[in-house]
């Protein structure tokens, strides 16, 4: 039996006197691209930054690759950590950094990579994200909100990351560039065997890339399975998640038909 990705146990947080996450449970598989929704203020984003080792859980336990995320001291989870990337909402990219900068960040960082190094690398992960060397000058103010997204997961993929954690990959994007988007991240998780956990409220994100969905309610995680398994499930956010007017246009149009039931 293969040891997943991610591995969430009885994994608690709570804010003041109110509790976000209770008991939490998720197993994510190597290769799988999984999305992570709920309604607004579930938690969705606060799980992710608990992955990503931004927040400490009040309790439960967190394995990434089979090792505890915390503990151990700082060389063993900054070895860890180097093994996923984060793509946030916004991009967060460095406004006072050109792109060029941004991407290289992060080698940077590592100390490992002389600059002739850290040039071919960035050009290269600027050709990954179908961008052209000449936009490693641009600075964030003068690029699209798309070109964030891609400068985003070009740093994102510097570290030749295994695991790749996007929150709201597509948010504030039109539907053209939403769809490319999304085509570049499938073929980049498929040539590069990532492992993929986003968190999205996008029915058109969701079905053209999940393999699985775990949906957050009730400070767990309520279902977890295939997008034909889940949108089947008879709970009050799942109907009014997946067969709102617009939801079940979007899974029709991507194969998945919400409205035909169960064989």
């Amino acid at each position: 039996m293969t040891t997943p990705v991610i591995r969430i146990r009885d994994l608690s947080i709570r804010f003041g006197e109110v509790w976000v996450h209770q008991g939490l449970n998720l197993d994510i598989e190597r290769g799988e691209l999984v999305s992570l929704v709920g309604g607004s203020g579930s938690g969705k984003t606060t799980l992710l930054r608990m992955v990503v080792g931004l927040l400490t859980p009040t309790g439960g336990t967190i394995e990434i690759f089979g090792e505890p995320l915390f503990g151990g001291g700082i060389a063993r989870e900054r070895a860890l950590r180097q093994r996923f990337g984060v793509l946030f909402q916004h991009g967060a990219l460095f406004s006072a950094f050109n792109v060029f900068d941004n991407i290289a960040f992060p080698l940077r960082e590592l100390k490992r990579y002389d600059e002739g190094a850290i040039h071919d690398l960035v050009m290269l992960k600027l050709s990954m994200v179908e961008l052209l060397p000449r936009h490693g000058k641009l600075m964030p103010a003068e690029l699209s909100g798309g070109m964030i997204k891609r400068v985003a997961l070009a740093r994102a993929l510097a570290l030749e990351p295994e695991l790749l954690l996007l929150d709201e990959p597509t948010a504030g994007l039109d539907p053209d560039r939403s769809d490319s988007f999304v085509r570049l991240i499938r073929m980049l998780g498929d040539e590069l065997g990532l492992t993929v956990l986003l968190v999205t409220h996008d029915l058109d994100t969701l079905a053209a890339l999940s393999t699985r969905v775990a949906v957050l309610a009730e400070h767990r995680i309520l279902a977890y399975g295939t997008t034909d398994e889940i949108m089947h499930i008879d709970h009050p956010f799942i109907r009014n998640f997946f067969l709102s007017e617009r939801s079940v246009r979007a899974l029709q149009n991507s194969g998945h038909d919400p409205l035909q039931p169960r064989q």
